[in-house]
């Protein structure tokens, strides 16, 4: 019954003598499901009545909090440090809550407070020195106080360390420090070593119920599991000096070295090591990095004709020279979605893509958005369906080239036909009745905003549609009303449908009237 009634807070059209009766109701749920609540809490017409109400279950406070309709003056800090901790984070609470809740006694608390933007300096220097080492490591990852982050770069402790390197307000200095190990003493602790005798090295499948390492941590005395991961965030971190960062394109460690080739700001030399990396996924990381420029990438794609990953992410790059890339797309699959090279094409350069005698290069241009009228028209116009599928979804194109496309290439096309913000009703209700059934089609159809109630019945009748197409406002007050009675075979429990269709703004007041009575009679 809660799932239905959760559909039914997000109906825009829920009246508000009916949304007074819905509030009543998740104020007499138990704490232990605020679903209700937090439904409710999204709504954009609640009074201040019945914002008080809903805060009082925390996570629709914290929603509230969110949207700015809850005065920070009825929240106490200490009896509702979640809330105050949202509050804080909209930057809306006083400086004394933050005072107050990093001497709370518990430290999952003062945790929460290290990652709130804003702190008093005061409060900034508490959690620095809190004498919990998680409360330390999450305040370092966040704050954005040069000195405190370079002061907690040094920390003795090294699992600051490695928190603190992600952070991009450390010094550059600092950061190139974690890396080289110039001017910083060793760290003397880590958490391995805090809590077990060295040398030791936790097992992955650890039985121990209460053992809080992660697998694989290891301390010898040197911290290494720690000093690794510091190495990985620094190599990823953009404010790490890139000389100090490259240094690691020969570390052992493929994930370090997986993490520096995400960086935009190497040399094409280390960009070239990374690309020859052993490690698949090192190399297909540096291939697909957008800094990455013309002649390495024509380099790349000569040499690595057998690797099709490689290449794929090539052609990606929005800096590959369209000759490449026109040399690529016939033998490599690229997936969906527009190229980002083409992105940037001139209308000349697209028309001479579009002339290829290569569908696979006439089916990149397809894809592409905001083309020519004139290109977009010649394409969906291609004797090759592979192109069509490509541009049927553009939106302009007429409804006798739309059904052009149909009657030419059939099944192959109707998903993307269907997906057309132009595609006119009947002709959506045709394609919904075709037969056999394309599912993907009734998707599309489902959440058109054109599809009338004749094309919406045959997508209740797939399983992936049948929840878009039961939110649709374009159904009766009948078929909604069958549709709310829609539960799962096995828990007999309302199901994604029944919820969307409590939420339809179709639904009649009769219907919503029934519910609120079923669920009153039920708590």
């Amino acid at each position: 019954m809660i799932r239905l009634l959760c559909g039914l807070a997000a109906n825009p059209a829920l009246p508000a003598d009916l949304l007074d009766r819905l509030t009543g109701l998740a104020g007499r749920l138990t704490d232990s499901d605020e679903d209700l609540a937090c439904a409710l809490a999204e709504r954009t017409d609640l009074t201040d009545h019945h914002v008080r109400a809903l805060a009082a279950a925390e996570s629709a406070a914290a929603e509230l909090v969110r949207t700015g309709r809850l005065d920070p003056a009825e929240v106490d800090p200490l009896e509702r440090p979640s809330v105050a901790l949202a509050l804080l984070d909209e930057g809306v609470g006083p400086p004394g809550w933050a005072r107050a809740l990093a001497a709370h006694p518990d430290p999952r608390i003062r945790w929460q407070l290290a990652s709130r933007p804003g702190l008093p300096l005061d409060v900034r220097e508490a959690l620095a020195a809190d004498p919990d080492v998680s409360v330390v490591a999450e305040f370092g990852i966040w704050t954005t106080d040069p000195a405190l982050a370079a002061r907690l770069a040094a920390h003795p402790h090294a699992e600051v360390r490695m928190a603190t390197a992600i952070n991009e307000s450390v010094p550059p200095a600092a950061l190139a420090a974690l890396i080289t190990g110039e001017g910083l003493a060793p760290a003397a602790s880590c958490l391995v070593c805090d809590r077990e005798d060295i040398p030791f090295t936790h097992d992955p499948s650890c039985p121990r119920t209460d053992c809080e390492l992660p697998g694989g941590a290891a301390c010898a005395g040197g911290h290494e599991s720690t000093v690794h991961d510091t190495l990985q965030r620094a190599a990823r971190n953009p404010a790490t000096p890139a000389g100090a960062a490259a240094s690691l394109a020969g570390h052992p460690s493929m994930i370090v070295r997986w993490s520096l080739a995400e960086r935009t700001d190497l040399t094409q030399e280390v960009y070239a090591r990374l690309a020859a990396d052993p490690v698949p996924g090192v190399r297909d990381e540096a291939a697909g990095n957008p800094a990455l420029d013309g002649p390495l990438i024509r380099t790349l794609a000569t040499g690595g004709r057998k690797d099709v990953g490689l290449l794929r992410r090539l052609a990606r790059l929005p800096r590959i020279p369209l000759d490449v890339l026109a040399d690529l797309a016939p033998s490599v699959r690229l997936g969906p979605g527009p190229v980002p090279r083409l992105a940037a094409a001139t209308e000349r350069e697209l028309a001479a893509l579009a002339a290829s005698p290569h569908a696979g290069v006439r089916a990149l241009v397809a894809r592409g958005r905001g083309l020519p009228a004139a290109l977009r028209d010649a394409l969906a116009a291609d004797p090759d369906a592979a192109v069509v599928t490509c541009v049927a979804a553009h939106p302009g194109l007429s409804e006798d080239r739309l059904r052009a496309m149909v009657a030419r290439h059939g099944v192959q096309v109707l998903a993307q036909v269907a997906a057309n913000p132009d595609a006119p009703p009947a002709l959506l209700a045709e394609l919904a009745r075709h037969d056999p059934p394309v599912r993907r089609a009734l998707r599309a159809i489902a959440a058109h905003p054109h599809a009338t109630e004749p094309a919406l019945l045959p997508c209740l009748a797939d399983p992936r549609a049948r929840t878009a197409a039961a939110g649709h406002p374009a159904l009766s007050a009948p078929v909604l009303a069958g549709l709310l009675a829609d539960v799962a075979p096995d828990t007999h429990a309302p199901t994604a449908t029944a919820e969307a269709a409590a939420a339809n703004p179709s639904l009649p007041r009769a219907a919503m009237e029934e519910l609120l009575a079923r669920a009153d009679r039920s708590l």
